[in-house]
């Protein structure tokens, strides 16, 4: 039997373990997920409102304590994991405040006689496969919409951070909601297959790779169950000529850096405009430099360990293969020595096709650099790739922006900004970045039932 176990990636210790639940357990618990259901979707939306706006007060509350969870399970910066926490809480309100109206009755306008009318209503448990880097983030982007509609859940959180998906878990009871109306499980993919194809269960949204996803889409659509992805990117980050590079640089930066590059929505690939190239990456590799990893518990610190060995073993594999190829590291480029899993801030230039880095996905701090000469070679250049989530485009000429943004096959695109997430802001890719929507209305919408009711004769 498999475990979940908190390891602090910035020394190595072990701070606890957890077992796997067994198949009588889950088939224990997908029955009282169904049992909610009944009585949570009865519940009036009001009353369903008025308990996500709680979960919202309680992040809130409990800021300091939920992030200091993130910095032990993943590393990340207190900062950014308290920044984390704050974003969480806007989401919940968000769905608080606005559920309604987006639940709303919509009439249609039709050709024959009497009414047509559709509704916005749920459609039973769903489970949930969310992924380590935002561990509260991720879970609230598909629970906030779901529990407001009034779909119950079922959540197999990451290994790696079992005491985060508790708290989840803890959050939402202390805030009133039903025991059963959101359950933790530590389940193994075994499980989470098993879960899926159950005919209680209704749904299945998953936010990770691309080979998680793909086994999960295959068991949800073997059983016709409606399936959200949100899987990986490697997203473009475009700099024409008539940008501000100082802007640009410092954008860069952060947009890579950010989290400690551990982000689908991370700018990994800089394509740069020939003319400007020289100066944009002085100021960006100095930017760069700039952020040293440290100790994750500091306030002060911007970059801290990778959540994992494995992780950073991951990178460096893409890093050694490129620079065994002929890429150059203009920073880093070495795996540091030490029980922590950090990884310094890393530049490459002069990757090719026949390079992983090329193709494959950098989950860490490392940039890919390119040298373009035409407005359509960084198009072309920014498509090819078999991700398409967010992008971005650095320039003055709006009409060039908006070239790009068409252009861009990305389900994302920014002008002058890197990707940044919002409750109000849809999320979601395309190609092998996944499918779905998370987030705004569209998040509420995937995993509905939008009900015709049809009365020909207009009788009220």
């Amino acid at each position: 039997m498999g475990v979940y176990t908190t390891i602090d990636p910035a020394n190595g210790q072990e701070f606890a373990r957890y077992p796997e639940i067994s198949d009588d357990e889950l088939d224990v618990l997908i029955g009282s997920s169904a049992n909610a259901y009944r009585t949570w979707r009865a519940t009036d939306l009001e009353q369903r409102s008025l308990a996500l706006g709680r979960v919202a007060e309680l992040y809130r509350e409990q800021s300091h304590e939920l992030a200091k969870l993130l910095t032990l399970e993943m590393g990340k910066p207190i900062a950014q994991a308290q920044g984390e926490v704050e974003l969480v809480a806007s989401i919940y309100q968000y769905y608080a405040d606005h559920a309604a109206e987006f639940m709303q009755d919509e009439t249609l306008d039709i050709a024959g006689s009497g009414t047509a009318v559709v509704r916005t209503e749920p459609i039973g448990p769903l489970v949930g496969v969310m992924p380590w880097n935002y561990p509260y983030y991720q879970v609230a982007r598909f629970a906030a919409p779901n529990i407001a509609l009034g779909n119950t859940i079922i959540l197999k959180h990451a290994r790696n951070c079992p005491q985060s998906a508790l708290a989840i878990e803890r959050v939402f009871l202390e805030a009133g909601l039903p025991t059963d109306v959101y359950r933790n499980a530590f389940v193994s993919s075994a499980q989470v297959a098993a879960a899926v194809a159950d005919q209680r269960v209704q749904g299945v949204s998953l936010t990770g790779s691309e080979k998680a996803g793909s086994a999960v889409a295959e068991v949800a659509g073997r059983h016709l169950k409606k399936c959200v992805l949100e899987l990986g990117g490697s997203d473009p980050f475009i700099v024409l000529e008539d940008a501000d590079i100082d802007i640009a640089a410092a954008a860069a930066v952060v947009g890579r850096l950010g989290n400690g590059g551990q982000a689908c929505t991370a700018s990994k690939r800089f394509l740069v405009d020939d003319s400007v190239y020289d100066e944009f990456v002085t100021k960006f590799v100095d930017g760069m430099a700039g952020w040293l990893p440290d100790d994750p518990t500091s306030p002060e610190t911007k970059l801290g360990p990778l959540a994992s060995h494995a992780g950073v073993e991951e990178v460096d594999e893409l890093v050694q293969d490129a620079l065994s190829r002929g890429a150059e590291a203009l920073l880093g480029g070495n795996r540091p020595e030490g029980v922590g899993a950090y990884y310094p801030p890393t530049v490459l230039a002069g990757v090719t096709r026949e390079m992983r880095a090329f193709r494959e996905e950098l989950f860490g701090p490392v940039a890919v650099l390119y040298r373009t000469r035409s407005l359509d070679e960084a198009i072309d250049l920014a498509n090819d790739s078999p991700f398409g989530l967010s992008s971005s485009v650095f320039t003055s000429d709006p009409d060039k922006a908006g070239r790009v943004a068409e252009e861009l096959e990305t389900g994302m695109v920014w002008i002058n900004g890197t990707s940044k997430t919002a409750p109000d802001l849809p999320f979601g890719g395309v190609k092998g970045s996944g499918f779905g929507r998370e987030l705004a209305k569209f998040g509420l919408n995937e995993f509905a039932n939008k009900k015709l009711v049809r009365n020909p004769k207009g009788m009220k």
